[in-house]
């Protein structure tokens, strides 16, 4: 779904998983400080949107999801995650319920997948479901920012700023005055920058919520049983996940970052076997050329490792 804010002055395309909305505007490292800084917004309209409304909604929603919704309240923000029955990460959605629906963005065209889930597991359940994508947008406003939400469906507050739906027809109107754009190109810096893992990105088939760092926001380990709980419970109480994510401080002095899927070697062996692979890649404004990693557990946490041929230090998100 193409955003009608690439038509905004500088708006150059993103592509691939960001398609339909703008990769930057001109100057990647002025949006970030500005983002950074609390002024400006990211449009993020190309991400899903599903809602559910109906008197069972969060009960139901407490069975099926890896967090504790039954009792959340009205305009709190979460996370949460549809596992596999082996606990593979699925779907992760991020949520907020108004008091009457239920409203999650979601990764762009996985919509279709979890509104079918979501369907098939309805049985006797006072529910709807729908795919809310066509009517409604998500855009990013910086934490600090002044702009008004007034013209939101409904807001996520969340320490790093507000996720807002609004009317997709109303878009151009809402966003108006929200200041300068930013592309995704600085959201996802600043997102690196974070430790924030995203679906299809820091995950593959085999991805389980302990080696993401997920427990941390998506995850409560003490709630009733879900799908795929089993392995979240065995591998928090008995065991280590067989994966880490790690963050990566990159040599500056090389020219190209390395892309998604790059492997990973110790920097003391690079004809030496893959430890693991790059999941994301950036240049911040500040710490310069920056990157999200997957590597095996047992990799030492002080080895400098080798990003295809960009050498990188790791700091620690998930404990060896």
């Amino acid at each position: 779904m193409k955003s009608p804010l690439l038509a905004l002055p500088g708006a150059v395309p993103a592509e691939g998983a960001d398609e339909g909305v703008a990769a930057h505007y001109g100057d990647i490292f002025r949006e970030q400080r500005n983002l950074s800084q609390g002024t400006g917004f990211v449009d993020l309209s190309h991400r899903g949107v599903v809602t559910v409304t109906g008197a069972d909604r969060l009960s139901w929603l407490h069975l099926l999801l890896t967090q504790h919704v039954s009792q959340l309240e009205p305009q709190h923000a979460t996370e949460a995650l549809v596992l596999s029955p082996n606990g593979h990460v699925e779907h992760a959605l991020y949520l907020v319920d108004d008091g009457t629906t239920t409203w999650a963005h979601v990764e762009p065209g996985t919509q279709g997948a979890l509104v079918a889930y979501l369907e098939s597991m309805k049985f006797f359940y006072r529910v709807e479901v729908a795919d809310a994508t066509a009517d409604y947008a998500v855009v990013h406003l910086p934490a600090g920012s002044t702009g008004s939400v007034d013209g939101a469906a409904a807001v996520r507050e969340l320490p790093y700023g507000r996720d807002l739906f609004v009317p997709r027809a109303g878009l151009e109107g809402v966003t108006a005055g929200f200041g300068p754009a930013a592309g995704v190109w600085a959201y996802e810096a600043l997102r690196i920058e974070g430790h924030r893992p995203r679906l299809g990105f820091e995950t593959d088939h085999r991805t389980i919520p302990h080696e993401v760092d997920w427990l941390s926001t998506a995850v409560h380990l003490q709630k009733g049983c879900y799908r795929g709980q089993e392995t979240v419970a065995r591998v928090h109480n008995l065991g280590r996940p067989p994966r880490r994510l790690v963050f990566l401080h990159l040599d500056g002095t090389e020219e190209t970052l390395p892309p998604h899927g790059t492997e990973v070697r110790l920097a003391s062996d690079p004809d030496g076997r893959s430890l693991g692979v790059v999941t994301s890649s950036a240049r911040h404004h500040e710490l310069g050329p920056i990157a999200l990693a997957i590597v095996k557990r047992n990799v030492p946490v002080d080895a400098v490792l080798l990003a295809g041929t960009v050498p990188g230090t790791q700091d620690v998100i998930v404990p060896q």
